[in-house]
């Protein structure tokens, strides 16, 4: 078969393959392969940024508003809540600074993968242009820190602080916070901006705890060790074998400073990473003048609707991200053509084809040895995994110091004192990096690294114990005052700051509002939490053959997606249509499927 743009496939051959590359790669054991980070692997998830003499005294005051997290959820939400005038906040976090994800995350070459100007957030409000399209890790990292610092967020902040249980107060109508430097604060409403992708997970492969080598998570890069920071130059590698397990989004970004300053490089593959291209460039300071107000906003919303399947007249980010849809003609033709559900299909696959056929081609041409190639290319649906986007990562493949192990979709077979073992083969290895991602699916209060104690002692993980239940994504039946940033039912979107700053601008305008208006309790009810929990459960029904036909990754629980992980998964509507569902929410004035009791009631 012929594409429109020429590109030929058998349909046939190509399905079979991708059936056969998934079928490879399933796992009995699903996510419960990865191990914890706990125990005798604690030290791989320790901050090795932070002050580790810090101290302080206990706290048992009182704030409006606590938001556990510090990232862009926490920063958003707090800048949203100063816009509203509440001053009561604040930030509590087990990082030593904010940042979120940018304050862990510092591998060399880390930046972001969504254009700089739509995904680093409040760009007019604070006047700030970043310097280049895709901006690496430490700009994006001292942004959230001008954004700390414009909304005096640090003020009452509680940075290297871990919470070890947040429990409900019936009687007081309050939050009671504990931490682990014996801190008791209250809160009339707290807001979970925990990350989406926060804690490290490790790989369950026999013998990982026996290496003797050097080692560590990518999340919590060893300067010291390596030498160099964030922008590379890893002078302390140059006598090092060093081994990555792992090339997802992160390797790809780090893989090829690896290579430049290794002595020898060994990259253990369980499944090739999409990786098309990049073309990073500096801000175009004329074009920066040029930005009229609102920019920002307007380029936001027009990337959203081009990467969540909607029409627009204008490319205006018109990058790797936009390219896809562009090539994926079924979602440009949703609304307008009146093809029929299976036509639809049949076309997106069509399109599907065509652009990984695209993306492989690109390995071919960048590649110079023919079997290190054909273990590189994605034998997958575009959106199976994160499509990556990198111009050095290829080519890397090409230095004569990197060796691509492919394990053809086993994992690796076992990790001894000295090195891992592959098709019965030992890598000898001086160190042996992580690149494994973080946890998801597993119980959120594991995640969190703690307890929410709701209502008459009902905590998160007995409410969510058969699937997630929120109403709007937000509001949980049982738990008042309490609001969870999450992507679990919430808008589809790639790029995740926009999603956060939905969520953030509707939680405080409700908490401001609610302050105003002296409300003592805000609670989702039953029936309009079901009837959220209804709704996401039939338009998850879509996904279904996608989850099913994947090869396994964090989107489909490692190919053992169900109802239940269904459940927990996105609002699937139009482009912007769940940020259109909450200002309509705000609009009507009546709180509609919130039980709420104000002061005045309770006299």
């Amino acid at each position: 078969m012929t594409t429109p743009d020429g590109v030929d496939f058998d349909l046939e051959v190509l399905r079979e393959r991708y059936r056969e590359e998934r079928e490879r790669r399933l796992r009995a054991d699903g996510i419960e392969q990865y191990v914890e980070v706990v125990g005798a692997f604690a030290p791989l998830a320790h901050d090795p940024w932070a002050d580790p003499n810090f101290n302080r005294e206990p706290l048992a005051d009182e704030v409006d508003v606590a938001l556990i997290g510090a990232g862009f959820g926490g920063l958003l939400t707090g800048a949203y809540l100063r816009e509203h005038g509440v001053e009561s906040i604040r930030l509590i976090d087990k990082a030593a600074d904010v940042g979120g994800t940018w304050y862990w995350n510092r591998y060399p070459g880390i930046a972001c993968d969504i254009e700089s100007y739509v995904y680093m957030p409040l760009l007019e409000e604070l006047g700030y242009i970043p310097s280049e399209k895709y901006a690496k890790g430490e700009e994006i990292f001292e942004h959230c820190r001008r954004i700390a610092a414009h909304y005096d967020l640090c003020r009452d902040a509680c940075l290297q602080t871990e919470v070890h249980e947040i429990r409900w107060d019936a009687e007081a109508t309050r939050w009671v916070i504990f931490t682990n430097r014996g801190d008791a604060i209250r809160a009339r409403f707290v807001c979970m901006a925990n990350g989406f992708l926060q804690k490290p997970k490790l790989p369950g492969i026999p013998g990982i705890e026996t290496f003797h080598g050097h080692t560590f998570h990518t999340s919590r890069w060893d300067c010291a060790y390596t030498g160099g920071d964030a922008t590379g130059n890893l002078t302390n590698l140059a006598d090092k074998r060093v081994g990555i397990i792992g090339t997802g989004a992160t390797a790809v970004q780090c893989v090829p400073h690896l290579g430049a300053g290794s002595q020898h490089l060994f990259v253990f593959q369980r499944t090739p990473s999409s990786v098309d291209v990049r073309a990073n460039r500096p801000t175009d300071p004329e074009w920066a003048t040029s930005l009229e107000p609102g920019w920002q906003r307007h380029r936001i919303e027009n990337f959203q609707v081009l990467t969540a399947g909607g029409i627009a007249d204008e490319d205006l980010v018109d990058d790797a991200w936009t390219s896809i849809t562009k090539k994926l003609l079924a979602m440009r033709l949703n609304n307008t053509s009146g093809l029929s559900a299976e036509q639809l299909a049949a076309t997106m696959e069509l399109a599907d084809f065509a652009k990984m056929e695209q993306v492989r081609a690109r390995v071919d041409a960048i590649v110079e040895d023919p079997a290190t190639a054909e273990a590189l290319k994605p034998w997958y649906r575009q959106f199976c995994k994160r499509p990556c986007f990198h111009d050095e990562y290829l080519q890397t493949f090409n230095r004569d110091n990197v060796t691509l192990v492919d394990t053809h979709g086993r994992g690796v077979d076992r990790i001894t004192e000295s090195g891992v073992v592959v098709d019965d083969i030992e890598y000898e290895l001086d160190c042996l990096i992580f690149a494994t991602g973080f946890e998801v699916g597993t119980d959120y209060s594991r995640r969190a690294g703690f307890a929410l104690v709701g209502r008459d002692g009902l905590t998160l993980t007995d409410k969510w114990h058969d699937g997630v239940r929120t109403f709007h994504g937000l509001h949980i039946h049982g738990f008042p005052n309490c609001f969870v940033l999450s992507i679990a039912q919430s808008g589809f979107t790639v790029n995740f700051p926009y999603l956060l700053d939905v969520q953030a601008q509707h939680v405080a305008w409700v908490i401001a509002s609610a302050l105003e208006h002296d409300v003592v309790e805000l609670e989702a009810s039953e029936v309009a939490e079901q009837a959220w929990v209804d709704e996401i459960v039939t338009r998850g029904e879509r996904t279904t053959d996608s989850a099913q036909f994947c090869t396994p990754g964090y989107y489909n629980a490692e190919g053992q997606a169900d109802a239940r992980t269904r459940q927990g998964g996105f609002y699937f509507g139009g482009p912007t249509e769940y940020a259109e569902i909450l200002e309509t929410w705000r609009s009507d004035g009546t709180a509609p499927g919130l039980d709420v009791r104000t002061q005045e009631a309770t006299r």
